[in-house]
């Protein structure tokens, strides 16, 4: 999971501050990033948020982190 790691240091983020700003345990959070454990669906969501990119970049479906612009709410 090196672009969790990339994407949390290009933000200056520490894995507490990601724990602050997810609700992920940073023991958890430090399972993820070094591949030692999968993140949920949940997860997935709050992280890209957190981190300003999307999901897709996180599965690594795509190599843009650019996030997607917000749903329209109706």
């Amino acid at each position: 999971m090196s672009r969790l790691r990339q994407l949390r240091d290009a933000l200056g983020y520490s894995q507490v501050k990601i724990q602050m700003l997810t609700g992920i345990d940073q023991s958890d959070y430090s399972k993820i990033e070094n591949g030692k454990r999968h993140m949920s669906f949940e997860q997935c969501k709050r992280l890209a948020v957190a981190l300003k990119t999307s999901m897709d970049y996180l599965a690594g479906l795509t190599d843009e982190p650019d996030p997607y612009p917000p749903a329209q709410r109706r």
